[in-house]
């Protein structure tokens, strides 16, 4: 019997393919012919009008499953930058560029547009004012709200079960929503009992939705009080998604819990890595004779090295925490200025860590009213 002689080089391709995974090959004779990989669709940038201005930026890509990484400094992105994972808002001169990836494949070209709104400061460039005209409650504008739903305690021992509009799962009900438009114009978070120690409520996001990093962001809104009850308007990164908490920072801008106190309070705080405690926060105290059962409105100054907390008037700022901020704390990193936008949340916990149980004097139904959310330029 005649044995042929195999090229090295051959069984060498041969081994290099089946390491590298490539999409094809063909022989011929002792050659090897490699078809190369794949390249990922070049993304797209898609753009939609926000207000006064602004433009709502999104990224799609045609090859299923690819990640898009994106700059919007001129740097050329790679996949170090940061991950898209939701719409976001330009106010600002900004080019924005991007690749997409997917793993066996090449990576795609890098496309890239450039926006220059110059949108004067203070200038309103996004907000829900929550209308309703319907005549009856409205489900919460679903291109701009998500919601976080069910239980478990959320990592601090809460009471409660989150409800989505559409949960129909006991102890949700649709014919009690936690969260809707009501005919007063006003977006409504409940906190219900609809049987001893059973508790529901809402926890709505933007999440997935919109997105923004820095402005000028106020919730006008009044909160309850009373034992047990824990109302908070806050932000975090979109890079939660691939990072986790606390690494992802939290900004939270209303939040309070309990009865009223005097003098009554919010509190303003900062958490990332190394600081997820009360370690970077602040109280402001209302004057005397008022509450934060009363209309208010909560704001946040987040700029390139800081954010900024006021009530009622931006100029009336109570706390501003920085990068400086950490200093003494070990392993404490500032997170809020990555590249990466934020998105908002509202909810009304029960129970929990920070504020304790209810008790037979708490009252129930109990609600957040929010008058509007509005971002503004600084």
């Amino acid at each position: 019997m005649k044995i042929s002689t195999i090229n090295p080089l051959y069984v060498l391709c041969l081994t290099v393919l089946a390491n590298i995974g490539c999409s094809s090959a063909s022989t011929s004779g002792n050659g090897v012919t490699v078809t190369p990989p794949p390249q990922v669709a070049t993304p797209t940038i898609v753009t939609a009008p926000a207000q006064n201005g602004a433009v709502l930026i999104s990224l799609t890509d045609s090859t299923a499953g690819a990640t898009i990484y994106y700059t919007i400094n001129g740097s050329t992105p790679s996949g170090a930058s940061v991950q898209y994972l939701a719409p976001f808002l330009v106010t600002s001169s900004i080019n924005v560029q991007a690749i997409a990836t997917y793993s066996g494949s090449t990576n795609s070209a890098v496309t890239s547009k450039a926006f220059a709104p110059a949108i004067p400061t203070n200038t309103l460039v996004w907000s829900d004012e929550f209308s309703n005209t319907t005549g009856a409650p409205a489900q919460p504008d679903p291109t701009v709200w998500g919601y976080d739903t069910g239980g478990g305690g959320w990592g601090n021992s809460e009471l409660e079960t989150y409800c989505a509009w559409s949960s129909n799962t006991a102890p949700c009900s649709t014919t009690t929503p936690n969260a809707y438009v009501g005919t007063d114009g006003y977006l409504h978070i409940a906190a219900l009992q609809p049987s001893a120690g059973v508790y529901t409520s809402a926890r709505l996001k933007t999440q997935g939705r919109f997105s923004f990093q820095y402005g000028r962001m106020e919730f006008r809104a009044q909160v309850p009080e009373a034992q047990g009850l824990w109302p908070a308007g806050w932000l975090l990164g979109n890079n939660i998604a691939t990072i986790n908490w606390p690494g992802c920072g939290e900004q939270d801008v209303m939040e309070r819990v309990n009865a009223a106190t005097t003098p009554d309070f919010n509190q303003g705080s900062v958490h990332g890595p190394g600081f997820t405690g009360a370690s970077i926060g602040s109280p402001y105290h209302f004057p005397a004779g008022v509450t934060a059962a009363t209309w208010h409105t909560y704001g946040m100054i987040w700029k390139p090295g800081t954010v900024s907390y006021y009530v009622d008037n931006p100029t009336n700022i109570y706390a501003t925490f920085s990068s400086a901020s950490l200093t003494g704390l070990s392993s404490a990193t500032w997170p809020f200025d990555g590249g990466q936008s934020n998105f908002i949340l509202l909810n009304l916990a029960i129970g929990g860590a920070y504020p304790g149980a209810p008790t037979p004097s708490t009252l129930f139904p109990a609600q957040i009213l929010v008058d509007y959310v509005r971002l503004y330029t600084n």
